[in-house]
């Protein structure tokens, strides 16, 4: 493999270090209108992605994620692309969006984008489903 394969870009870092969103403590203290679980609990990977939607819009979003670096930092950059983007942009953010935005993850490490957009679709849907 070719070393830069292996090496995380200055905002990968930053965010894995100052994750953006992230919902530190009790969920119920959050008010959120869905919650979003994807993930594999046996493995270790999963990530739950809370929603708050006014008018259409996702007003304010948090997270929690058990996984490596790349998913925290994955999660963070896609909890600040989908903030003030409607239910339906939202759905459009994609895990090549969220890595291009972190200036690209590792090749082995480009899975991990996908795990928070999953659990941003499954909130979207959620929140569609109970209106």
């Amino acid at each position: 493999m070719e070393e830069q394969d292996w090496v995380y870009s200055d905002v990968v870092k930053d965010h894995f270090l100052n994750p953006r969103n992230y919902l530190m403590g009790d969920e119920s203290k959050f008010d959120y209108d869905a919650v979003g679980l994807v993930g594999n609990p046996i493995c270790g990977d999963q990530m739950r992605m809370y929603i708050k939607v006014v008018g259409g819009v996702i007003t304010d979003v948090r997270w929690k994620t058990y996984g490596c670096a790349s998913a925290i930092a994955s999660t963070s950059a896609l909890s600040e692309l989908a903030k003030g983007k409607t239910l339906d942009e939202a759905l459009k953010i994609d895990a090549k969006m969220i890595d291009d935005y972190l200036g690209k993850l590792p090749k082995h490490k480009f899975h991990c984008s996908v795990l928070g957009h999953d659990a941003l679709r499954d909130a979207i849907e959620k929140y569609r489903t109970k209106k």
